[in-house]
C-alpha cells in the first residue's frame, strides 16, 4: 500500500498496489504491520457498508467522543463518492480545517480517518457502496455531529444535494463550547 498524508496530520489517502497479470491484478487493502509501520490504528472492531441508491445522498458529518473516538479506513466500492474529513482535535494546529477526495470503485483509493475526525460524504453515483472498518464499536450515547453546510467548516460540495436523513438535517451547527449529541 502507498500511504500519502493529506494536509490534516494524521490523515492518509491510501492506493493498493497492484500485482497485475494476465487474470487481472491482486493487492491488499488491509495489512495491520503495514498500518504499524504507519503508525496507525491496527486494531478493527467493525466493519460497516453504505449503500446509497440516488446520485447526490449525503451521509455526516458525524464523529464520536472519547471514550470511544474511532479511526475509519472507509473505501468506495461500488460507484464514487465525494469523502470529506474534519479536523475535530482542538488542540490540533490544523483544528477545523478539511479537505475531501474523490473515492471510486474504479480509483480505488481509500482514506483513513483518524480519531478526532469528524466524516460525511456526498454519493456521485447512482448505487454507490461505502466499506467502513472501525477501530471502535459504534457507542450512540457518544455519537456527535454537525450539519454538513456549517458556516464554521464551509465544505463545498462538488455536487446537488438530493437526499440527506432527517436525523443530519436538524444536526446543529458546531460549537466550541461543545460537541453537540446526534
Amino acid at each position: 500500500m502507498i500511504f500519502t498524508e493529506t494536509k490534516l496530520k494524521g490523515s492518509y489517502l491510501i492506493d493498493i498496489e497492484r500485482l497485475q497479470d494476465e487474470r487481472g491484478f491482486f493487492a491488499r487493502s488491509w495489512c495491520q504491520k503495514e498500518f504499524l509501520a504507519q503508525g496507525l490504528m491496527s486494531e478493527l472492531v467493525q466493519c460497516s457498508v453504505s449503500f446509497n441508491t440516488i446520485k447526490g445522498t449525503l451521509r455526516g458529518m458525524h464523529y464520536q467522543i472519547k471514550p470511544y473516538e474511532e479511526a475509519k479506513l472507509v473505501r468506495c466500492t461500488m460507484g464514487s463518492i465525494y469523502d470529506v474529513i474534519v479536523d475535530m482535535r482542538q488542540d490540533s494546529p490544523t483544528f477545523g480545517q478539511h479537505v475531501g477526495f474523490v473515492l471510486s470503485a474504479d480509483n480505488r483509493k481509500m482514506l483513513y480517518v483518524p480519531e478526532g475526525f469528524a466524516h460525511g460524504f456526498l454519493t456521485l453515483d447512482d448505487n454507490t457502496e461505502v466499506f467502513y472498518q472501525m477501530s471502535e464499536f459504534y457507542a450512540p450515547e457518544h455519537a456527535r455531529g454537525f450539519r454538513w453546510n456549517d458556516p464554521l467548516f464551509n465544505i463545498n460540495w462538488p455536487a446537488e444535494l438530493q437526499i440527506i436523513s432527517e436525523r443530519d438535517q436538524n444536526l446543529p451547527d458546531y460549537t466550541l463550547s461543545g460537541s453537540v449529541k446526534t
